[in-house]
């Protein structure tokens, strides 16, 4: 996957960075996991599978081709907990933790359109949100994920894919993107409140996106009456690393203080059990959002904090 990434990067505006992020990408590559077996096994079953093509049937990412469900969930199960998706392969649904196609549907009409752009998706997870920005015409849609499982997981798919879209997801943290402004549509969704820097995390946005570039921004975030921000003790809705909870008038300064125009709040959801849930795809540890909250007030967390809703903003450099 690499090689295509580095073949296909060095023919868009990317090409300037495409030698350190392959770089990058092999250290991260090259770790001692004790996984990585497993999960290059995984891998090495799914491709013998034939490839069929892909496109968004909603709330799907989906590949038509015909599948041994039994072979290929014993396969997809070893690179269990699937956060990210839904998925549909051939006849087999995999359903994830979240239901990513509900986020996306709130922000798609806001933003840009995609289509022959360069896109950044930053905490990308297993590349769901990143195969919908090339579905949607991106000329290059690079998912950055440190996490090493959610890459493997991106690996899987595509290999089903045959005639792979411009999608990319690569083992990078956006601190170490180069500095270049270089990406038309930046998506940060979901990482902002695990930042100890929240200045610092918008900053680094800006710092590789074009001049009038676009960036969508979606976090956590508290009602006024809760005051202006939140900073929990031990953990959030029993998340470890929330260091930030604002208001969204809290978000909508720090977006100014960075430098940021044309602000605009387009959305914000309470997150519910239709979108968040435990389902037999996320390993032995079954506990979602039903288990994070209050069992007497699913306005509280089972911290005694405000209960997850989430803001997206849209803004330009």
């Amino acid at each position: 996957m690499i090689n295509d990434f580095e073949k296909h990067c060095n023919m868009t505006h990317l090409s300037t960075i495409c030698a350190p992020l392959v770089e990058l990408s092999n250290q991260a590559f090259s770790v001692n996991n004790g996984n990585i077996p497993k999960w290059e096994n995984a891998i090495a079953n799914i491709q013998k599978i034939q490839p069929g093509q892909v496109s968004f049937k909603h709330p799907y990412v989906a590949i038509n081709t015909n599948v041994d469900n039994v072979k290929l969930t014993q396969s997809l199960k070893q690179l269990m907990p699937w956060r990210k998706g839904p998925y549909q392969i051939g006849d087999l649904t995999l359903e994830s933790e979240w239901r990513g196609d509900m986020k996306w549907d709130r922000l798609k009409n806001h933003i840009k359109p995609l289509t022959g752009k360069t896109v950044l998706d930053v905490g990308s997870g297993n590349g769901y949100f990143t195969y919908l920005m090339a579905i949607q015409g991106a000329e290059i849609a690079l998912g950055i994920e440190p996490f090493l499982l959610f890459n493997y997981q991106f690996q899987a798919i595509r290999t089903l894919i045959k005639q792979t879209p411009k999608a990319y997801v690569l083992p990078i943290k956006l601190e170490q993107m180069p500095k270049q402004p270089l990406f038309d549509s930046v998506f940060s969704m979901g990482v902002l409140y695990h930042q100890k820097d929240p200045q610092l995390h918008l900053q680094q946005l800006m710092d590789v996106m074009t001049n009038e570039g676009e960036l969508i921004l979606e976090t956590l975030i508290i009602d006024k009456q809760h005051g202006d921000q939140i900073t929990p003790e031990d953990r959030y809705a029993r998340m470890r690393n929330v260091w930030h909870l604002p208001s969204t008038d809290t978000l909508h300064s720090w977006l100014q203080t960075a430098g940021f125009k044309n602000i605009k709040l387009v959305d914000v959801t309470k997150t519910t059990p239709e979108e968040q849930r435990a389902t037999h795809w996320i390993g032995e540890n079954t506990q979602s959002i039903k288990d994070f909250l209050d069992p007497n007030d699913d306005n509280l967390t089972v911290e005694g904090l405000p209960a997850p809703k989430r803001a997206v903003f849209i803004c330009q450099k």
